[in-house]
């Protein structure tokens, strides 16, 4: 990310405090710092104030790279909150309490008084919510790198490797692709695994007649991809191939319902209201999506009842699912750019159920 970009984010950012009645807004989610500076280091916490003096604080570990990646900001080199009495001034504080730790806020209301320190969650996750050009760019990036990695994945997969070993040629194939590595932990789930959607990848050997689930997604310059898909190791149960064909239609009908001014819940009822009419509603267990972005789980999320309003350049998962207990399972999933228009899916790679 470049200066100019930090800048900007913090210009609108500013722009909320003032509406929102703060003179300042101490930033310490380390996402949000990244988001708002482009600084990557592990420790830092940033002050924003409505008068243009902000500040970037990070411990000696990081002075040089702070200064590097963000150079348009005041530097301060401190560990912990100490610094922000001096650089606040007389202004009043907004902390982000979805973040800091209460014991921290109370310190900060001890040094500047309780009456200065006030609860101010969630502005610059509303920023976040509408990627910029290069988001867009990097979420475009990362995703297609993941749907190559996909296809390439085809004509590796095979009985007889472990749903571990899977797992680690996906996160080595991501890499050699050049992307900066994992967005998450990949999820491999084989055979009756396939019933839990948060797998983790184990010894279990996949076998002929299988379906494998495969929920991965690379990272370029922070934003994450997400992409799930099933393959079937030979013809499968038939059972398992009505499930694939049901939740392939049910993520089409997702997808088709992405637009500016839709609600979260509408798309999920799109999925859900299919999956249920199939007599499988008991088994599709979580929301049908999610935001991505810096966070591989982001606002807003896709879930029943939800009223959140998409609006255009919001990027979203849509993500059905079947799970049956000691049988198996089927997800498909894409990253989806909301547009004015049709959604722009970002993980191009074919959703039915491929035979190998």
């Amino acid at each position: 990310m470049t200066g100019t970009s930090g800048a900007r984010r913090r210009a609108a950012l500013r722009a909320r405090l003032a509406d929102a009645g703060l003179d300042a807004l101490l930033v310490t989610h380390l996402t949000n710092v990244r988001y708002l500076t482009g600084f990557t280091g592990s420790a830092g916490a940033l002050l924003v104030t409505v008068d243009d003096g902000d500040v970037l604080a990070t411990d000696g570990r990081y002075t040089e790279q702070a200064a590097a990646e963000a150079p348009d900001l005041p530097l301060r080199s401190a560990r912990g909150l100490d610094w922000v009495a001096d650089a606040l001034g007389d202004r009043r504080l907004g902390v982000d309490s979805d973040h800091l730790a209460w014991d921290a806020v109370r310190d900060l209301q001890l040094r500047l008084g309780a009456e200065r320190v006030v609860a101010a969650p969630g502005h610059p996750e509303a920023l976040r919510l509408v990627k910029d050009d290069a988001e867009v760019a990097a979420l475009r990036r990362a995703c297609a790198i993941t749907a190559a990695v996909w296809r390439n994945l085809l004509g590796w997969l095979r009985p007889g490797l472990s749903e571990r070993d899977v797992g680690r040629r996906v996160r080595d194939a991501v890499e050699d692709a050049g992307a900066d590595g994992l967005a998450f932990d990949t999820i491999v789930a084989a055979g009756p695994n396939g019933a839990r959607p948060h797998h983790r990848p184990g010894e279990r050997r996949l076998a002929p007649g299988d379906c494998v689930t495969v929920d991965f997604g690379a990272m370029v310059d922070g934003y994450r991809a997400d992409m799930t898909r099933t393959v079937a190791l030979g013809e499968p149960d038939p059972a398992l191939r009505r499930l694939a064909d049901l939740v392939v239609e049910a993520q089409a009908a997702g997808v088709a319902a992405i637009a500016a001014g839709v609600t979260a819940g509408d798309v999920d009822a799109a999925c859900r209201d299919r999956i249920a009419a199939a007599g499988h509603g008991d088994h599709f267990v979580h929301p049908t999506g999610h935001g991505v972005g810096l966070d591989i789980h982001e606002a807003p999320i896709l879930r029943a009842g939800a009223r959140a309003t998409l609006r255009p350049r919001m990027a979203v998962t849509v993500e059905p699912g079947v799970y049956v207990p000691g049988f198996g399972g089927v997800r498909v999933e894409d990253t989806v750019l909301v547009t004015g228009g049709r959604a722009d899916v970002l993980t191009d790679a074919p959703r039915e159920l491929v035979v190998l």
